[in-house]
């Protein structure tokens, strides 16, 4: 930190974004478009462009991808997944699946939607979906490198922790001290460092929960070509889930959602242990699955405790003070069970830009106050469906099952309505 700042003939910033992850950085790349100069200040000492694996963008994050002007260079990173392309799928759906049905029905999917197909290993039966329109996985390492290079040389600061952040009733500024003993003065402040933020608790936010799951994700390299569809495939046994969909023709993203064990005294720090520990789990899982695992990128391996911050404070809670907001995970972080999570922080990006163009640096406060109100149902939304998306993916019971399909059914009629939104032009 000491070191960066001492290239600055001073330590007072206009904007001064916290966190140089997707949402952080896309935010800095949105006010750029506004001719707003940024500041982003990282704890790591280099680009955090190796964790994560990968990140499933649908149609609307492709949107605010567009907006942010990255999108095409993006695309020519990834395979989209295919749509039907002749005539229409057939969708067979079975009575433990969807228990208020017969035992056997058939839906029709219109051509053009994507594909996403559940296999469940116990029984081998089928479920085929519809994923609508344009679906991707992209490697973070590419959304992230993509996104820096937007951005102009020094934007971004490096061995930059926040330790707290204080408000200067005199000068109406936040001073933002780091974990060296420096410090800054801005004027504006967005907190994007994920579901621990240390601006979020500024802001009185409660400390987010934690799924009964966690979830491993790895990349996986076929030299000589995969063989599998482009759709996004999962499989489930005893509770476990296993999600697969191909990058390109042969890079393949994966991931392994468990049940959280409480007192689980397995090493999950150590790649390898992990590798070792998530093959035993998926024992008797088909080879193909095993292999893929088998094959794993070392360094793409990760292991993570499912967190979301509850539907109830998103509705309720301040997010934001003064010229003090928070966005992404440090607002909303939710489960993966939808794919929303990178997508509505690119969503977020998008907004705040937008509303302090509108509103000018003069009056920030009426700036942030519009962007949480845009934002505050759209992600009380997506935190409810992916909620109950999780907690029906991982029920053991058929009664419990019954309920949360409800639960969506009732309050989700559009189950894949929540790509439709555009969160607007920068």
């Amino acid at each position: 930190m000491g070191k960066d700042l001492a290239m600055d003939d001073n330590n007072d910033y206009e904007v001064v974004i916290i966190g140089a992850g997707i949402c952080g950085l896309a935010t800095a790349v949105s006010l750029q478009k506004k001719g707003i100069k940024s500041v982003v200040m990282e704890a790591s000492e280099s680009l955090r462009n190796i964790t994560g694996a990968a990140i499933t963008i649908h149609q609307n994050g492709w949107r605010a991808l567009d907006h942010l002007g990255v999108a095409d260079t993006l695309r020519r990173t990834t395979i989209p997944i295919q749509s039907c392309s002749k005539g229409c799928l057939r969708i067979l759906l079975t009575r433990d699946i969807l228990p208020q049905y017969d035992n056997l029905h058939e839906l029709t999917v219109l051509p053009g939607l994507c594909s996403e197909r559940m296999v469940e290993l116990d029984g081998w039966k089928q479920q085929k979906s519809s994923i609508k329109g344009e679906t991707r996985c992209l490697r973070r390492k590419d959304l992230i490198d993509t996104l820096y290079a937007a951005l102009p040389p020094a934007t971004v600061k490096f061995g930059c922790k926040l330790e707290s952040i204080k408000f200067d009733s005199k000068t109406t500024k936040s001073v933002l001290q780091f974990n060296d003993g420096s410090f800054i003065i801005a004027k504006v402040v967005i907190g994007c460092e994920g579901g621990t933020s240390i601006v979020a608790n500024f802001l009185n936010l409660k400390t987010t929960k934690m799924f009964p799951f966690c979830e491993v994700r790895g990349l996986s390299n076929y030299p000589n070509g995969h063989s599998f569809d482009y759709e996004f495939t999962r499989f489930r046994k005893n509770n476990n889930l296993v999600g697969r969909t191909p990058i390109d023709d042969k890079l393949v993203y994966w991931f392994c959602t468990q049940p959280l064990i409480p007192g689980d005294e397995r090493s999950w720090e150590d790649p390898e242990s992990i590798r070792r520990s998530t093959l035993a789990l998926l024992n008797d899982y088909p080879q193909e699955i095993k292999k893929m695992i088998e094959i794993a990128d070392a360094s793409s391996l990760s292991f993570s405790h499912l967190r979301y911050r509850s539907p109830l404070e998103l509705l309720t809670g301040s997010f934001c003070k003064g010229k003090v907001t928070v966005a992404g995970d440090a607002m909303h972080v939710m489960g993966p069970f939808l794919g929303q999570g990178g997508s509505s922080g690119l969503e977020d990006a998008v907004v705040i830009a937008s509303n302090l163009d509108q509103k000018g640096l003069d009056h920030v406060e009426d700036a942030f106050d519009l962007y949480v109100k845009k934002r505050r149902m759209r992600v009380v939304g997506l935190s409810v469906q992916t909620y109950l998306t999780g907690m029906l993916l991982g029920a053991s019971s058929s009664l419990k099952k019954f309920m949360y399909f409800v639960l969506l059914s009732l309050l989700f009629h559009n189950p894949s309505g929540h790509v439709d939104y555009d969160c607007g032009g920068v």
